[in-house]
């Protein structure tokens, strides 16, 4: 394989088959407070655009897509994936009374938790380090980076910089939890070198897993209007694909890559994936990756010293 698959990172750490079960939680966003939109690019439902009721108890809601799953793929062991909004936007107390239910229910092994980079904070850490103790379960943590470009960011109103990004993933490493970065590689204001240097700053914190979306347009959103307003444009497929592979050559080659394009019911948005389904274009991701010869961590080289490896006689510079 080109890249190194989510499918596969769970196999190595698990030694099996395991699957992801999405949990909608009743929570917001703090970019959604009085009255604002959030993000430029969030519809008013989140991401969870296929996800049941957040009225439905996370018991049920665990159960139902456990027993969907399994008849399907065979999978025995599972992960909570709290997926929609801020879920550590909650009060403490509602967090760990969610996260204990879901760490209660039978064949769960893992909780995965998504949120923002100015939503982390060490009470809450506290609860999932608890909760990982009493029931021994893994502990991931999904944070919504999209970009290190923090003009892109703020051009978007995502409400952080990359500067909360980097103080959450230290906060969060010193419990050792795992984590898993979003990002988007083609915003527009975004470009190549943009993509290079998310690339490498992921590297740099050793994070564990990556999850890269291509950017659509949900209905009713700022980015809509700007869409159908002629304000904003959108790369080309082809422009995606090679920004992807650039971002990937620069990816170091042990962190596991769960998505290349994002995945949104064509009812619910007005622009998805150049109107080609997220299958075929990893296909032709792989095909043209294989006819380069490249591979993700190709240029991984930019690290550890990198300028030291130019002196000669590099071996004579060791400490003694």
């Amino acid at each position: 394989m080109c890249y190194y698959t989510y499918s596969d990172y769970l196999k190595n750490k698990y030694g099996r088959k395991v699957y992801k079960l999405p949990v909608n939680l009743p929570v917001t966003c703090p970019n959604r407070l009085e009255g604002d939109k959030g993000c430029d690019f969030c519809a008013e439902q989140g991401t969870g655009f296929e996800a049941v009721k957040s009225s439905v108890s996370v018991t049920e809601q665990l159960r139902s897509a456990r027993a969907v799953i399994e008849k399907k793929y065979h999978a025995h062991k599972f992960i909570a994936y709290f997926q929609n909004y801020t879920n550590t936007f909650l009060s403490l107390d509602e967090f760990e009374r969610y996260m204990t239910e879901a760490a209660r229910v039978s064949d769960v092994i893992e909780l995965s938790i998504s949120t923002r980079p100015d939503c982390i904070r060490e009470d809450y850490l506290k609860v999932l380090q608890y909760i990982q103790k009493v029931y021994g379960l893994e502990i991931t943590v999904e944070l919504g980076l999209q970009t290190v470009n923090y003009h892109t960011l703020r051009l978007f109103h995502r409400g952080h910089t990359l500067a909360e990004y980097i103080d959450a993933v230290r906060q969060i490493q010193e419990y050792e939890f795992e984590i898993c970065t979003h990002v988007i590689l083609n915003l527009p204001g975004d470009t190549d070198e943009d993509a290079v240097e998310t690339a490498k700053i992921l590297s740099a914190l050793k994070i564990q897993t990556v999850k890269l979306h291509s950017l659509y347009i949900a209905k009713h959103t700022r980015l809509c209007e700007a869409y159908e307003n002629g304000t904003i444009t959108i790369c080309s497929k082809d422009e995606y694909i090679k920004r992807l592979i650039l971002f990937l050559e620069f990816l170091a080659p042990d962190i596991a890559v769960e998505r290349l394009f994002s995945r949104i019911p064509k009812e619910d948005s007005v622009f998805s994936n150049w109107g080609m389904s997220w299958w075929k274009l990893k296909d032709e991701v792989t095909d043209k990756m294989k006819e380069k010869d490249t591979y993700q961590g190709k240029n991984f080289h930019y690290l550890a010293g990198a300028a030291l490896k130019k002196l000669k006689g590099e071996e004579g510079f060791g400490i003694t």
